[in-house]
């Protein structure tokens, strides 16, 4: 079988490397990606490594260009990605690279240190321009006015301070004989006032007005005002808004209490002169100075855009080669060093079919490197379990990826992934069956699959996009098969098309019809005997009883399809018995198994096709009319309870010898419960007792070797009946696991809990597919609902009007189908089929007990390097 079916055939083999050519060499692999190391040095420390310096140089030159990412984001400068994967640099050149990155820094981190003190400075004179101009106003409005005027104008210009303690802050601050001195123009001592001014954040300002307040004792006088535009940040680039202040006072002691306050809440103080004429002549000296720094500025600016533009040209190649060389070094301190410190020795698992091409190249990269020496790959003898590798494409990718996560499988076991392709999307749709609903994630998928490249080339770092992309195939064909099933259900949007026209007929008159609300078609008279070509008769969408004939319908479909995926499950454990030459576990569970679930379950199904097709409502006798057809749940009860069934007028079996087949079929099926509980282990106890009285023979490894698979650690012996350690895929919904080693007790312990499991899930599996009815009745009730309470309304009425609320109408009921139909339905159905899949249909067979194949790839590298600097 193909890779598809069974996981690639893989082979442990030693390369030896001479220490020239290790690098282009590993490099070549790199590209391949068809190359899983190991690490021959695990007890030594990653710092004490032989290529430990080489990885801490690639690791700085990763963080510069890191930090040149950062700011060219922070400028929004786009950078350009080609798309191409440039090979990894020769060890020569990391030399020129690191002489480039730090180039680059050193000139972005001076530009940027320039930049800022640039900033900041600006800011300041920005700051001090608002001061000199608000405080202007102040003193103009000062000396326009009395003093107690000017307090009362300043209040209701600026709106400061609107507290009851205002009056009582001047009294304080000027006290009555310097108000009346101050009135009558005398130029007392106590009116001469000291004041500073300055800015503060605008959110700490009602703070700092209560300190001020509290620790002056209302000593102090504020004015404050708003700047209206916001200033930035010179230390991130923040916007941020602020105010000016001034505060006047009174002797040292409390100029000395307000600088403190004004350092605590971290205001700016700035100098401004008494004079009117300085005040002017800073402020004109203030506003060349800010001009000159536009100008400084501007041009800074520009230099740093042009760095940083070279640098985004070039930025995701240099990470690409970075991140190689890192993984090539990484790689490397894996090998081991020979005694002469010439040659490198590694250890590495490498698919057999693929032999030829890593030799090629190997010699590849040793002509690169001028090596003389060419390398050797030596294939190995092990009995280590071979890491499990499934080759995907695009396609198969996301259905193998759904097996992976219940569990890799074991190596050379049978891989569910091929056969999921069909049967993941057939149940999904079993419970999703609506030819709209279906028909809109079809095409939702198909988009996704045609514009894929496009798509995929965006590397969003949304989680659920990338989700639904990843699984665009699985969308598409459950789209697909969705609209097959809502075909053969005759179901769209809840409602049935007529194409192949009804095979009922209405035999009752105009007047009957139109007086009875109920009518009742006689299928012996009004059925033409030939059903519909395709699914269900559209005449079931009008009928009362509609919901009674899909339930036992949909009911019965659900058991048939689940033991047949059952049954399916248990031969293809058979395949993987074969292959293992496992005899033991095909006479000892997977006859017992398949006796068992054919001869109580699928005898069940059976029963239902002979129900269906015996029964009929034209049938010539009373015995075979549609009321006498006995229970399939009440019929299957009394056989495995042995009870006869209870005698009416009808016949209660539906074929002469019944009721002796169905007892023979339960006893049957009994005797395969300790068939599987005892016999593997009876026939494992009588091998050792053989082998105990044997000689011993002489070693012989003739199938350990790669090309013996290196997975066939249980080899049979005489009869069939001796396991080693190590044998894949068992059957009873487990591995099949090595016995030499254990005890008695525990293998009696382990087939005993494998056969209750199988026993028991047997019954639990086959009512667990009863999901796809209910799934399938809850979907089709939703739509009639959204149907009849939403849409109908709107098509009911008439007029303009109604064109209008048609319009609203059908926007509501559309969101609705595709949020709560498609999405959260879709997405149930998805979660149920995955249960379908893990539990009832991979226990049958599929272990899951291997590790994943993880090769030295570039592409895997760069790909899980880039999501984590997204996230």
């Amino acid at each position: 079988m193909g890779s598809l079916f069974r996981s690639e055939e893989m082979t442990l083999c030693q390369l030896f490397l001479q220490s020239e050519a290790a690098y282009a060499c590993v490099s070549e692999l790199g590209e391949l990606g068809l190359v899983q190391f190991r690490d021959l040095n695990p007890d030594v420390n990653a710092f004490q490594r032989k290529f430990v310096n080489e990885v801490r140089r690639c690791d700085e030159m990763e963080r510069k260009l890191r930090y040149l990412e950062k700011e060219i984001k922070k400028d929004g400068i786009p950078m350009l990605d080609t798309g191409e994967s440039p090979e990894a640099p020769q060890p020569r050149e990391m030399i020129d690279l690191e002489a480039t990155f730090e180039k680059l820094e050193n000139e972005l981190r001076e530009v940027n240190q320039n930049a800022e003190a640039l900033k900041r400075n600006f800011l300041e004179l920005t700051e001090l321009k608002h001061i000199l101009r608000k405080t202007q106003v102040f003193f103009d409005e000062q000396q326009a006015a009395p003093a107690i005027g000017v307090r009362n104008k300043s209040r209701n210009r600026y709106q400061q301070m609107a507290d009851s303690h205002r009056e009582e802050e001047q009294v304080n601050l000027l006290g009555e004989e310097g108000i009346r001195a101050g009135g009558a123009g005398a130029q007392g001592q106590n009116l001469k006032l000291g004041f500073v001014a300055g800015v503060i954040l605008r959110e700490r300002l009602p703070a700092f007005e209560r300190m001020l307040w509290r620790a002056c004792r209302g000593n102090v006088f504020l004015r404050q005002a708003m700047i209206e535009s916001p200033l930035e940040d010179p230390s991130n680039g923040d916007k941020v808004y602020k105010s000016v202040f001034i505060i006047f006072f009174q002797g040292d002691q409390l100029k000395t209490r307000v600088k403190k306050i004004c350092e605590g809440f971290r205001a700016t103080l700035y100098p401004c002169p008494e004079a009117p004429t300085d005040r002017r002549e800073m402020a004109m000296g203030v506003m060349t100075r800010i001009e000159d720094l536009n100008t400084v500025l501007g041009q800074t600016q520009d230099h740093r855009h042009r760095v940083l533009v070279a640098a985004a040209k070039n930025l995701k190649n240099w990470f690409v080669k970075v991140r190689k060389i890192k993984a090539i070094y990484h790689t490397l301190n894996l090998f081991n060093l020979d005694v002469t410190q010439k040659c490198l020795i590694a250890e590495c698992w490498v698919p057999l079919l693929d032999m030829e091409t890593i030799q090629i190249a190997l010699r590849r990269g040793t002509e690169r490197s001028g090596s003389s020496v060419p390398p050797i790959l030596n294939r190995m003898e092990t009995f280590e379990d071979p890491p499990t590798y499934n080759r995907t494409n695009k396609f198969t990718n996301a259905f193998q990826a759904l097996i992976n996560a219940y569990g890799v499988a074991s190596y050379r076991e049978m891989n569910p992934a091929p056969y999921t392709i069909i049967t993941f999307p057939f149940l999904f749709a079993v419970m999703f069956g609506d030819l709209g609903h279906g028909a809109i994630m079809a095409l939702f998928g198909l988009w996704m699959v045609l514009k894929e490249k496009p798509l995929a080339a965006k590397k969003t770092d949304n989680e659920i996009w990338n989700i639904f992309f990843g699984g665009r195939y699985i969308i598409f064909l459950m789209g697909v098969f969705s609209m097959y099933t809502g075909f053969v259900y005759n179901d769209i949007f809840s409602k049935s098309l007529n194409v192949f026209g009804s095979s009922w007929s209405i035999n009752y008159n105009t007047s009957t019809v139109m007086t009875n609300k109920a009518l009742q078609l006689n299928p012996g008279k009004d059925y033409s005997g030939t059903p519909y070509p395709i699914g269900v008769d559209p005449v079931w969408q009008v009928s009362d009883n509609k919901i009674i004939f899909l339930n036992a319908y949909k009911m019965k479909i659900s058991i048939i399809f689940g033991v047949i995926h059952m049954l399916f499950g248990v031969f293809v454990g058979l395949f993987n018995h074969r292959y293992f030459k496992n005899k033991l576990a095909i006479y000892c569970e997977f006859i017992p198994q398949v006796i068992f679930l054919v001869f109580l379950f699928f005898y069940m199904t059976l029963l239902m096709f002979i129900k269906w097709t015996k029964y009929s409502a034209d049938s010539a006798t009373d015995d075979l009319s549609p009321g006498c057809a006995p229970s399939i749940l009440i019929t299957f009860i009394n056989m495995v309870l042995f009870k006869p069934p209870q005698k009416g007028y009808c016949n209660p079996y539906m074929f002469g010898g019944q009721a002796g087949l169905q007892k023979f079929l339960v006893v049957i099926a009994l005797l395969c419960v300790p068939w599987m509980l005892l016999a593997k282990p009876i026939m494992i106890m009588r091998s050792r007792k053989q082998a105990a009285h044997q000689p011993i023979a002489p070693y012989s490894n003739e199938n350990g070797d790669a090309e013996g698979g290196l997975n066939q650690h249980n080899a049979v012996q005489g009869d069939g009946t001796q396991q080693a350690a190590g044998a894949a895929a068992g059957g009873g919904g487990g591995a099949g696991h090595g016995h030499e080693n254990e005890e008695m007790s525990e293998i009696f312990i382990h087939q005993g809990i494998h056969t209750i499991e199988y026993v028991l899930g047997s019954v639990s599996h086959t009512a667990s597919y009863l999901r796809l009815w209910a799934l399938s009745l809850a979907h089709a009730q939703l739509a009639e609902v959204l149907w009849n309470m939403v849409l109908k309304n709107g098509l009911q009425q008439g007029g303009w009007i109604g064109g209008i609320a048609l319009w609203m109408i059908f926007a509501v009921w559309a969101v609705l189908t595709v949020g709560i139909l498609v999405l959260m339905e879709g997405l149930s159905a998805f979660l149920h089929t995955l249960r379908l899949h893990w539990v009832e249909f991979q226990s049958k067979f599929y272990a899951g007990l291997g590790y994943a194949f993880q090769p030295f790839s570039f592409e895997m590298i760069l790909e899980s390097s880039s999501n984590s600097t997204e996230d």
